[in-house]
């Protein structure tokens, strides 16, 4: 097995670190929480600063994530062709269906966001790209289990949370809903995830009729239910989106 570089985890760690909290943080803090020396630790971040990784507040001496960081997390999303090539479509989505549109791959265990539509109404929304939805509770991520081996290995092996009392966490039910999800074509998850919260998505394909993404609504449950159902209407809109980006990746008519 190749040796790891301690130097480069630990900036790793730290960047991490850094991400994860809500305020700037002191050497001191950086260094208690990652279990550094605080030479080593300043050593770090002097070097993560002339990176441009780190930036630090002139009258605390607080670090923070700097600019570069944000560059190259904008520079990933440039360049997914996924999220480049479902933009009109998601879009689209999000006008005709009234509610907000997310697109999601598998990333560390879970559904990771790579483009979120808000929906078009003047109410307040926080935009989600970057964060991590879970895989067993999520439409994205129930149709990423089913159409992803290695999604279905990760969400079958992993701990199964319940989040409310709709949540599925029995394994037997679990293989019971990713049967279902690839029978149809698409999932659901109707306050598993969320209470008060339903969604609706499908799966999308490449050229080798991969797997490579799922592209879904979401929205409150009155919206987009009827009668305690998933509205057709909705669960046509998504599939339509879905097999419009796999066309435009070369998945060709399905």
């Amino acid at each position: 097995m190749a040796r790891t570089i301690q130097s480069l985890e630990r900036a790793a760690a730290m960047l991490r670190l850094l991400a994860g909290g809500e305020r700037r943080l002191g050497l001191s803090e950086v260094a208690a929480a990652l279990g550094l020396a605080k030479g080593t630790a300043h050593g770090i971040l002097r070097t993560l600063q002339q990176e441009g990784f780190v930036e630090q507040e002139p009258a605390s001496g607080r670090y923070q994530l700097g600019a570069e960081m944000l560059r190259l997390g904008q520079s990933y999303l440039d360049v997914n062709e996924l999220r480049a090539r479902a933009l009109v479509w998601t879009d689209d989505l999000a006008r005709s269906s009234g509610q907000s549109v997310y697109l999601g791959v598998l990333h560390q265990g879970g559904v990771l966001v790579v483009h979120h539509v808000f929906r078009p109404d003047d109410s307040r929304q926080v935009l989600e790209v970057g964060a991590m939805q879970p895989l067993h509770s999520t439409a994205l991520g129930k149709v990423l289990s089913a159409y992803d081996p290695v999604a279905h290995s990760e969400a079958a092996e992993g701990g199964r949370e319940a989040f409310t009392d709709r949540t599925v966490t029995a394994l037997e039910d679990f293989e019971g809903l990713l049967d279902l999800t690839r029978a149809r074509g698409w999932a659901a998850d109707v306050e598993e995830t969320w209470t008060g919260v339903a969604s609706v998505a499908a799966p999308i394909h490449n050229r080798r009729r991969m797997p490579v993404g799922a592209v879904g609504v979401t929205g409150a449950v009155e919206r987009v239910c009827e009668d305690g159902e998933l509205r057709s209407s909705l669960v046509a809109a998504v599939r339509d989106c879905a097999r419009a980006v796999s066309r435009d990746l070369g998945a060709g008519r399905f």
